[in-house]
């Protein structure tokens, strides 16, 4: 079973309430004595009450059905959410403020862009209330243009435009060296173009970083230093506080270690990111995108493989071929798409109504 909201599992305490109450009922009867009882010689009370078979049972049902409910109150899906922006991260925030604005989201709650956002916004908009209103605000190259109209049972604004970002240059592959009398692989590995600076002290560090990083990617991408940026730079490392880089550099991305941040004025207003417990700050500019980290350069290989695992997460997907543009869609669909991880809902609602009876009828009878 598929728990959409899991969190209620940790109602499974509540179990001891009917154990506590059954074992109240078990104490032995509070006995007063009698103004005529004095002179007689003082004994405990004898009178208990014994648990019947009927109380056992009942004792029973009433943890299923405890079990039955909060199970229910897991699986079932209740609608609570109002309106909602979902931002891309890497579109321009002053532009995605300005938007937010113009369609009237300004208190709106604010969630990241899924990937894919259409498709995965139509398996989840039952999680959003009848009145709910829906704002997308995307670089153009995030969202690809599906092959039908999208039909939803909210009204979808969808404001793109792209965003101020250097298109990453296609690598080339690179030349392999095959030892003599080994077959030949046809596997070509992909080259990136690296351009580092840094002081002689952690030059070492950022070289074996990108080292590992070329064991970790199984020879599928090899990382080669050049000097100056060129069209197949894909990076640009930036470790010499005492310098800044020429105004003619460019590249997709910098990684800026911190003692060299305060040449780069444009951190100042960074977004804050965490991703496998690496924290970065990334913020874009005309030279690229910019990232910090306390992180740079790695001090250990622990850090050092978060780093790789972080920096494969933030690789950018390819652009579609054919983007899709701002729009909007109005509620089509005047009731939701079936729920298919939760049709175990359905019977544990009968479920909990026949222990529900069951433990009324059990109750009464141990009445009489």
């Amino acid at each position: 079973m598929l728990s959409s909201y899991p969190w209620w599992w940790l109602a499974l305490p509540l179990l001891l309430l009917p154990v506590w109450w059954h074992r109240q009922k078990r104490q032995r009867l509070k006995a007063e004595p009698l103004a005529t009882a004095r002179f007689l010689p003082p004994a405990a009370p004898e009178q208990l009450r014994v648990w019947q078979w009927r109380d056992k049972l009942l004792l029973l049902v009433r943890c299923l059905l405890l079990v039955t409910l909060i199970a229910w109150l897991a699986a079932t899906i209740f609608p609570w959410r109002g309106d909602t922006v979902m931002i891309d991260a890497g579109a321009d925030k002053t532009w995605a403020e300005q938007q937010i604005a113009a369609a009237g989201f300004n208190t709106s709650a604010r969630i990241d862009l899924p990937p894919n956002p259409l498709a995965w916004l139509r398996a989840n908009e039952r999680n959003w209330r009848p009145t709910a209103r829906l704002l997308i605000v995307a670089r153009a190259d995030q969202i690809a243009m599906p092959a039908r109209v999208p039909q939803f049972s909210h009204q979808l604004e969808l404001r793109t435009a792209n965003a101020p970002v250097i298109p990453v240059a296609p690598s080339t592959p690179a030349a392999r060296v095959t030892p003599p009398g080994a077959p030949a692989s046809p596997q070509t590995a992909t080259t990136h173009h690296i351009v580092l600076t840094a002081p002689a002290a952690r030059l070492p560090a950022w070289q074996s970083l990108f080292a590992a990083f070329d064991v970790a990617g199984n020879a599928a991408t090899r990382h080669q230093f050049t000097a100056e940026p060129d069209a197949g730079t894909t990076l640009i490392v930036w470790d010499t506080p005492a310098t800044s880089p020429a105004a003619n550099w460019r590249g997709p991305h910098w990684w800026i270690a911190p003692a060299a941040a305060a040449g780069f004025t444009e951190l100042a207003s960074a977004t804050k990111l965490t991703i496998n417990g690496i924290q970065l700050r990334y913020v874009d500019s005309p030279r690229g995108r910019l990232w910090t980290s306390d992180a740079f350069p790695p001090r250990d290989a622990d850090t050092a493989r978060a780093l790789y695992e972080a920096w494969q997460l933030l690789s950018a997907a390819p652009a579609p071929a054919y983007a899709t543009p701002s729009q909007t869609f109005s509620a089509a669909r005047s009731a939701l798409p079936a729920i298919t991880n939760a049709k175990s809902a359905y019977w544990l609602a009968l479920a909990l109504l026949a222990l529900f009876i069951l433990e009324r009828t059990l109750t009464h009878a141990r009445r009489n």
